[in-house]
């Protein structure tokens, strides 16, 4: 597993690329090794992932009758959503860039979204946090939450554009099917699945 100082080396790279600078690149390992790698971001994103399943818990018992609890499957159908809005869309990704006869820059893709999952995760697990820790300020959390959606879309279109060298047709579909089927799936899973609050 990548320790801190590698996971911090690859979040400048992409920092670096978000800036439009393609010395980010120097920083990623886009080897087939550093590919599978890439996949240890899920582990990393572990601890803000269960903040947010803190949440969805008090959301979930917030609409089921007095006394209800919850067990260890409910967490774990949570975590089958997570992984689920992982990997579905780099399978989405993959399938585009084989349409558009641009399979040698998935590499790059996978390395650069799963690394910038990691904080991405954090920042999402610190704004719920607040919910907890200040009831009140839902309503300013939903705006942060709403600005850093933006922020996501930004980030991963300006990194695709370094990927894709502007080519805009390309980024402006990659950029959707690494968000769309995840807003999808994330709900119909969960109904599914039985842990969305009614």
């Amino acid at each position: 597993m990548p320790g801190f100082k590698e996971v911090q080396y690859y979040l400048a790279g992409l920092w670096l690329l978000i800036r439009m600078d393609p010395a980010g690149f120097r920083f990623l390992d886009l080897s087939e090794r550093g590919v599978n790698r890439s996949f240890w971001a899920f582990v990393w994103c572990l601890p803000p992932m269960g903040i947010s399943w803190l949440w969805w818990r008090e959301a979930f018992l917030q609409t089921m009758p007095p006394h209800t609890d919850v067990g260890m499957l409910f967490y774990f159908r949570l975590g089958l959503v997570e992984a689920a809005n992982w990997f579905v869309p780099l399978v989405f990704a993959g399938l585009l860039l084989l349409a558009f006869k641009k399979g040698e820059r998935f590499a790059p893709v996978i390395v650069a979204v799963n690394w910038l999952g990691v904080p991405l995760s954090y920042i999402n697990g610190l704004l719920l946090a607040l919910v907890f820790f200040v009831p009140g300020a839902i309503g300013i959390v939903s705006m942060l939450l709403l600005a850093f959606m933006l922020a996501q879309v930004f980030a991963i279109a300006r990194i695709l554009r370094m990927i894709f060298n502007g080519n805009g047709l390309l980024i402006g579909a990659m950029t959707l099917v690494l968000f769309v089927p995840a807003l999808m799936l994330s709900e119909y899973l969960q109904r599914f699945l039985g842990i969305y609050p009614v």
